[in-house]
Protein backbone atom coordinates (compact mmCIF):
# COMPACT_ATOMS: atom_id res chain seq x y z
CA UNK A 1 0.00 0.00 0.00
CA UNK A 2 1.34 3.69 -1.12
CA UNK A 3 1.81 5.69 2.57
CA UNK A 4 0.50 8.77 1.84
CA UNK A 5 1.11 10.13 5.40
CA UNK A 6 2.52 8.77 8.38
CA UNK A 7 3.19 10.14 11.78
CA UNK A 8 6.52 9.19 13.05
CA UNK A 9 8.88 10.13 15.97
CA UNK A 10 10.71 12.72 13.67
CA UNK A 11 7.50 14.18 12.63
CA UNK A 12 4.73 14.20 9.93
CA UNK A 13 6.07 12.26 7.52
CA UNK A 14 4.04 12.24 3.67
CA UNK A 15 5.57 11.34 0.46
CA UNK A 16 6.15 15.03 -2.01
CA UNK A 17 3.00 14.89 -4.54
CA UNK A 18 4.53 17.31 -6.06
CA UNK A 19 7.39 15.29 -7.65
CA UNK A 20 5.65 12.89 -8.72
CA UNK A 21 5.96 10.82 -10.93
CA UNK A 22 9.67 11.80 -11.30
CA UNK A 23 11.08 11.09 -7.64
CA UNK A 24 9.37 9.58 -5.35
CA UNK A 25 10.55 11.58 -2.16
CA UNK A 26 9.24 11.76 1.14
CA UNK A 27 9.04 14.69 3.35
CA UNK A 28 9.03 15.72 7.00
CA UNK A 29 7.39 17.74 8.51
CA UNK A 30 8.59 19.11 12.27
CA UNK A 31 6.17 21.78 13.09
CA UNK A 32 2.60 22.56 12.78
CA UNK A 33 3.68 25.52 10.16
CA UNK A 34 5.03 22.60 8.02
CA UNK A 35 2.52 20.83 7.62
CA UNK A 36 0.49 23.93 6.95
CA UNK A 37 2.61 24.59 4.03
CA UNK A 38 2.31 21.35 2.99
CA UNK A 39 -1.16 21.37 2.82
CA UNK A 40 -1.07 25.17 0.74
CA UNK A 41 1.51 24.01 -1.54
CA UNK A 42 0.02 20.57 -2.30
CA UNK A 43 2.79 18.66 -1.50
CA UNK A 44 -0.19 16.75 0.31
CA UNK A 45 -3.68 16.93 -1.47
CA UNK A 46 -7.37 15.46 -1.90
CA UNK A 47 -9.63 15.77 0.70
CA UNK A 48 -9.65 13.18 2.97
CA UNK A 49 -5.51 13.30 3.24
CA UNK A 50 -6.24 16.79 3.92
CA UNK A 51 -7.90 16.30 7.04
CA UNK A 52 -5.55 13.68 8.23
CA UNK A 53 -2.89 16.29 7.95
CA UNK A 54 -4.51 18.53 9.03
CA UNK A 55 -4.90 16.29 12.66
CA UNK A 56 -1.39 15.40 12.45
CA UNK A 57 -0.72 18.97 12.02
CA UNK A 58 -2.68 19.76 15.25
CA UNK A 59 -0.92 17.37 17.27
CA UNK A 60 2.41 17.86 16.26
CA UNK A 61 2.01 21.71 16.81
CA UNK A 62 0.84 20.56 20.57
CA UNK A 63 4.26 18.85 20.84
CA UNK A 64 6.49 22.10 21.43
CA UNK A 65 3.13 23.99 22.58
CA UNK A 66 4.22 25.87 25.97
CA UNK A 67 2.46 25.49 29.44
CA UNK A 68 1.49 29.08 29.90
CA UNK A 69 -1.80 30.00 27.49
CA UNK A 70 -1.82 26.41 25.89
CA UNK A 71 -5.54 26.54 25.14
CA UNK A 72 -4.59 30.03 22.76
CA UNK A 73 -1.67 28.33 21.78
CA UNK A 74 -4.12 25.55 20.61
CA UNK A 75 -6.84 27.85 18.89
CA UNK A 76 -4.07 29.42 16.83
CA UNK A 77 -2.63 26.25 15.48
CA UNK A 78 -6.04 25.45 14.57
CA UNK A 79 -6.50 28.91 12.93
CA UNK A 80 -3.63 28.39 11.04
CA UNK A 81 -4.69 24.98 9.61
CA UNK A 82 -7.56 25.83 8.63
CA UNK A 83 -6.51 28.86 6.97
CA UNK A 84 -4.51 26.66 4.24
CA UNK A 85 -7.49 25.33 1.72
CA UNK A 86 -11.10 26.13 1.43
CA UNK A 87 -13.02 23.77 -0.34
CA UNK A 88 -12.45 20.29 1.05
CA UNK A 89 -14.71 20.06 4.33
CA UNK A 90 -12.30 17.06 5.34
CA UNK A 91 -9.85 19.49 6.77
CA UNK A 92 -12.33 21.51 9.10
CA UNK A 93 -13.86 18.44 10.24
CA UNK A 94 -10.46 16.72 11.05
CA UNK A 95 -10.00 20.18 13.33
CA UNK A 96 -13.66 19.68 14.77
CA UNK A 97 -12.55 16.35 15.83
CA UNK A 98 -9.12 17.34 17.24
CA UNK A 99 -10.96 20.18 19.12
CA UNK A 100 -13.54 18.31 20.71
CA UNK A 101 -10.78 15.87 22.02
CA UNK A 102 -9.20 19.06 23.18
CA UNK A 103 -12.25 20.18 25.06
CA UNK A 104 -12.54 16.94 26.60
CA UNK A 105 -8.87 16.79 28.37
CA UNK A 106 -9.68 19.47 30.23
CA UNK A 107 -8.03 19.32 33.53
CA UNK A 108 -5.65 16.87 32.28
CA UNK A 109 -1.47 17.20 32.21
CA UNK A 110 -0.25 18.58 29.25
CA UNK A 111 2.22 15.39 28.42
CA UNK A 112 -1.27 13.81 28.81
CA UNK A 113 -3.07 15.97 26.08
CA UNK A 114 -0.32 15.90 23.73
CA UNK A 115 -0.55 12.15 23.76
CA UNK A 116 -4.20 11.86 23.37
CA UNK A 117 -3.91 14.45 20.57
CA UNK A 118 -1.52 12.36 19.03
CA UNK A 119 -3.58 9.29 19.70
CA UNK A 120 -6.45 11.03 17.81
CA UNK A 121 -4.73 12.14 14.52
CA UNK A 122 -3.57 8.44 14.35
CA UNK A 123 -6.53 7.00 15.05
CA UNK A 124 -7.88 9.30 12.21
CA UNK A 125 -5.10 7.75 10.02
CA UNK A 126 -6.37 4.48 10.27
CA UNK A 127 -9.95 5.23 10.41
CA UNK A 128 -9.46 6.53 6.59
CA UNK A 129 -7.71 3.67 5.19
CA UNK A 130 -10.55 1.14 7.08
CA UNK A 131 -13.33 3.40 5.31
CA UNK A 132 -11.54 3.55 2.12
CA UNK A 133 -11.51 -0.41 1.82
CA UNK A 134 -15.60 -0.37 2.75
CA UNK A 135 -16.31 2.14 -0.03
CA UNK A 136 -14.39 -0.13 -2.18
CA UNK A 137 -16.71 -3.20 -1.67
CA UNK A 138 -19.88 -1.03 -1.64
CA UNK A 139 -18.64 0.38 -4.90
CA UNK A 140 -17.06 -2.66 -6.52
CA UNK A 141 -20.46 -3.95 -7.74
CA UNK A 142 -21.52 -0.96 -9.37
CA UNK A 143 -18.26 -1.46 -12.00
CA UNK A 144 -19.36 -2.90 -15.54
CA UNK A 145 -17.21 -6.51 -16.10
CA UNK A 146 -15.18 -6.10 -19.44
CA UNK A 147 -15.25 -2.56 -19.91
CA UNK A 148 -13.32 0.88 -19.22
CA UNK A 149 -13.52 3.26 -16.73
CA UNK A 150 -13.18 6.89 -16.71
CA UNK A 151 -11.72 9.13 -13.72
CA UNK A 152 -10.98 12.19 -12.84
CA UNK A 153 -8.36 13.64 -11.57
CA UNK A 154 -6.61 11.37 -8.67
CA UNK A 155 -8.64 10.05 -5.90
CA UNK A 156 -6.91 7.33 -5.10
CA UNK A 157 -4.34 5.97 -1.78
CA UNK A 158 -2.04 9.74 -2.33
CA UNK A 159 -5.53 11.65 -1.95
CA UNK A 160 -6.23 9.59 1.21
CA UNK A 161 -4.20 8.06 4.22
CA UNK A 162 -4.27 5.29 2.06
CA UNK A 163 -6.33 2.58 -0.69
CA UNK A 164 -8.45 5.63 -1.92
CA UNK A 165 -11.87 6.33 -2.76
CA UNK A 166 -12.44 6.58 -6.54
CA UNK A 167 -9.25 4.02 -7.12
CA UNK A 168 -10.36 2.33 -4.23
CA UNK A 169 -14.03 1.25 -5.73
CA UNK A 170 -11.53 0.64 -8.82
CA UNK A 171 -9.04 -1.47 -6.70
CA UNK A 172 -11.70 -3.43 -5.37
CA UNK A 173 -13.61 -4.10 -8.82
CA UNK A 174 -10.28 -5.92 -9.52
CA UNK A 175 -9.52 -7.96 -6.60
CA UNK A 176 -12.96 -8.93 -7.42
CA UNK A 177 -11.99 -10.27 -10.69
CA UNK A 178 -13.76 -7.73 -12.97
CA UNK A 179 -11.83 -7.00 -16.31
CA UNK A 180 -11.44 -3.16 -17.02
CA UNK A 181 -8.88 -0.83 -17.55
CA UNK A 182 -9.17 2.80 -16.31
CA UNK A 183 -8.81 5.91 -18.65
CA UNK A 184 -7.44 8.86 -16.98
CA UNK A 185 -8.04 12.63 -17.61
CA UNK A 186 -4.77 14.43 -17.31
CA UNK A 187 -6.35 16.87 -15.49
CA UNK A 188 -5.19 20.56 -15.63
CA UNK A 189 -3.88 22.75 -14.98
CA UNK A 190 -2.01 20.26 -12.10
CA UNK A 191 -1.87 17.43 -13.67
CA UNK A 192 -3.25 15.83 -11.24
CA UNK A 193 -4.58 12.41 -13.13
CA UNK A 194 -1.20 12.26 -15.70
CA UNK A 195 1.53 12.71 -12.70
CA UNK A 196 -0.58 10.77 -9.89
CA UNK A 197 -3.76 8.50 -11.17
CA UNK A 198 -0.96 6.80 -13.89
CA UNK A 199 1.67 5.94 -11.13
CA UNK A 200 -0.76 4.52 -8.96
CA UNK A 201 -2.35 2.74 -11.80
CA UNK A 202 1.25 1.82 -12.51
CA UNK A 203 2.02 0.60 -9.30
CA UNK A 204 -0.89 -1.50 -8.85
CA UNK A 205 -0.63 -2.79 -12.07
CA UNK A 206 -3.76 -2.35 -13.29
CA UNK A 207 -4.10 -1.18 -17.26
CA UNK A 208 -4.40 2.60 -17.41
CA UNK A 209 -4.56 5.04 -20.22
CA UNK A 210 -3.79 8.82 -20.38
CA UNK A 211 -6.17 11.07 -21.97
CA UNK A 212 -6.24 14.39 -22.17
CA UNK A 213 -9.15 16.35 -20.48
CA UNK A 214 -11.07 17.75 -23.65
CA UNK A 215 -10.68 14.10 -25.23
CA UNK A 216 -13.75 12.67 -22.50
CA UNK A 217 -16.10 13.57 -24.41
CA UNK A 218 -14.97 11.58 -27.77
CA UNK A 219 -14.66 8.25 -25.74
CA UNK A 220 -18.00 8.67 -23.52
CA UNK A 221 -19.44 8.65 -26.89
CA UNK A 222 -17.85 6.03 -28.40
CA UNK A 223 -19.45 3.27 -26.08
CA UNK A 224 -16.11 2.10 -24.26
CA UNK A 225 -16.32 3.70 -21.48
CA UNK A 226 -18.80 1.56 -18.75
CA UNK A 227 -18.85 4.44 -16.11
CA UNK A 228 -17.26 7.37 -14.16
CA UNK A 229 -16.11 6.63 -11.04
CA UNK A 230 -14.99 10.47 -9.34
CA UNK A 231 -13.61 11.66 -5.65
CA UNK A 232 -15.36 14.54 -3.81
CA UNK A 233 -13.94 17.53 -1.80
CA UNK A 234 -17.78 18.81 -0.90
CA UNK A 235 -20.85 17.24 -0.64
CA UNK A 236 -23.92 19.42 -0.01
CA UNK A 237 -27.22 18.03 1.16
CA UNK A 238 -28.87 18.30 -1.82
CA UNK A 239 -26.33 15.64 -3.75
CA UNK A 240 -24.53 18.60 -5.47
CA UNK A 241 -20.45 17.50 -5.55
CA UNK A 242 -17.62 19.73 -5.47
CA UNK A 243 -14.84 18.49 -6.96
CA UNK A 244 -11.65 19.15 -9.49
CA UNK A 245 -12.14 21.33 -12.05
CA UNK A 246 -13.40 19.57 -15.06
CA UNK A 247 -15.68 17.30 -13.06
CA UNK A 248 -18.41 19.16 -14.17
CA UNK A 249 -17.76 18.88 -17.84
CA UNK A 250 -17.35 14.95 -17.77
CA UNK A 251 -20.73 14.47 -15.53
CA UNK A 252 -22.46 16.40 -18.32
CA UNK A 253 -20.88 14.50 -21.06
CA UNK A 254 -21.47 11.30 -19.11
CA UNK A 255 -25.30 12.51 -18.87
CA UNK A 256 -25.54 13.18 -22.35
CA UNK A 257 -24.50 9.47 -23.58
CA UNK A 258 -25.93 7.28 -21.08
CA UNK A 259 -22.74 6.76 -19.03
CA UNK A 260 -23.64 5.77 -15.57
CA UNK A 261 -21.64 9.13 -13.25
CA UNK A 262 -20.66 7.46 -9.57
CA UNK A 263 -18.78 10.00 -6.85
CA UNK A 264 -16.84 7.97 -3.99
CA UNK A 265 -16.41 9.72 -1.02
CA UNK A 266 -16.15 8.72 2.91
CA UNK A 267 -19.69 10.70 5.05
CA UNK A 268 -16.59 13.05 6.12
CA UNK A 269 -16.98 14.60 2.47
CA UNK A 270 -20.75 15.30 3.44
CA UNK A 271 -21.99 19.24 4.79
CA UNK A 272 -25.57 18.51 5.26
CA UNK A 273 -25.12 22.19 6.89
CA UNK A 274 -25.30 23.33 3.03
CA UNK A 275 -28.30 23.48 1.05
CA UNK A 276 -27.24 23.40 -2.18
CA UNK A 277 -23.43 23.27 -3.98
CA UNK A 278 -24.20 27.34 -4.68
CA UNK A 279 -22.58 27.58 -1.35
CA UNK A 280 -19.50 26.02 -1.23
CA UNK A 281 -16.37 27.76 -1.29
CA UNK A 282 -14.20 27.46 -4.68
CA UNK A 283 -10.54 28.26 -3.90
CA UNK A 284 -8.71 30.17 -6.44
CA UNK A 285 -5.18 29.27 -7.30
CA UNK A 286 -1.80 30.87 -8.80
CA UNK A 287 -1.78 32.02 -12.35
CA UNK A 288 1.72 30.49 -12.44
CA UNK A 289 0.12 27.26 -12.61
CA UNK A 290 -1.82 27.54 -15.79
CA UNK A 291 0.84 30.16 -17.26
CA UNK A 292 3.24 27.04 -16.74
CA UNK A 293 3.66 23.38 -16.63
CA UNK A 294 6.40 21.95 -14.23
CA UNK A 295 7.69 25.46 -14.36
CA UNK A 296 8.00 26.09 -18.17
CA UNK A 297 6.04 28.83 -18.90
CA UNK A 298 3.45 28.23 -21.79
CA UNK A 299 1.03 31.75 -22.20
CA UNK A 300 2.88 35.11 -22.94
CA UNK A 301 3.72 36.74 -20.17
CA UNK A 302 1.37 38.90 -17.96
CA UNK A 303 -1.93 36.62 -19.46
CA UNK A 304 -4.80 37.18 -17.23
CA UNK A 305 -5.40 33.78 -16.08
CA UNK A 306 -8.58 32.42 -14.12
CA UNK A 307 -7.78 29.50 -12.04
CA UNK A 308 -10.48 28.04 -10.04
CA UNK A 309 -9.19 24.41 -8.10
CA UNK A 310 -12.83 22.77 -8.10
CA UNK A 311 -16.14 23.17 -10.00
CA UNK A 312 -19.50 22.08 -8.59
CA UNK A 313 -21.75 19.26 -10.54
CA UNK A 314 -25.34 19.71 -9.64
CA UNK A 315 -27.13 16.39 -8.29
CA UNK A 316 -29.02 15.90 -11.31
CA UNK A 317 -25.96 14.57 -13.59
CA UNK A 318 -25.23 11.90 -10.04
CA UNK A 319 -25.99 8.50 -10.67
CA UNK A 320 -25.01 7.74 -6.70
CA UNK A 321 -22.35 8.52 -4.22
CA UNK A 322 -20.93 5.75 -2.57
CA UNK A 323 -19.33 6.05 1.21
CA UNK A 324 -18.64 3.96 3.81
CA UNK A 325 -21.74 2.92 4.96
CA UNK A 326 -23.56 2.07 1.32
CA UNK A 327 -24.69 3.73 -1.93
CA UNK A 328 -26.95 7.21 -1.99
CA UNK A 329 -29.09 7.57 -4.96
CA UNK A 330 -31.63 10.17 -5.56
CA UNK A 331 -33.09 12.06 -3.93
CA UNK A 332 -30.00 12.35 -1.97
CA UNK A 333 -31.51 15.11 0.78
CA UNK A 334 -33.34 12.30 1.98
CA UNK A 335 -30.70 9.35 1.35
CA UNK A 336 -27.57 11.17 2.56
CA UNK A 337 -29.40 11.82 5.73
CA UNK A 338 -30.00 8.38 6.18
CA UNK A 339 -26.53 7.23 5.85
CA UNK A 340 -25.30 9.56 8.54
CA UNK A 341 -28.33 8.79 10.45
CA UNK A 342 -27.11 5.75 11.64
Amino acid sequence: MIETIQWTPSGVVMIDQTRLPREEVYVTCTDHLQVADAIRSMVIRGAPAIGVAAAMGIALGMQSASAAQFAEQFDDICETIRATRPTAVNLFWAIERMRRVFIELAGHTLPEIRERLAAEAIQIRLEDIAINQCIGKNGAALIPDGKTVLTHCNAGALATAGYGTALGVIRAAVAAGKKIDVFADETRPFLQGARLTIWELQHDHIPATLITDNMAGHFLHSGRIGCVIVGADRIAANGDVANKIGTYSVAVLAKENNVPFYVAAPLSTLDLTLASGDQIPIEQRAASEVTHVQGVPIAPQDTEVANPAFDVTPHRYVTAIITERGVARPPYSETLQKLTDY
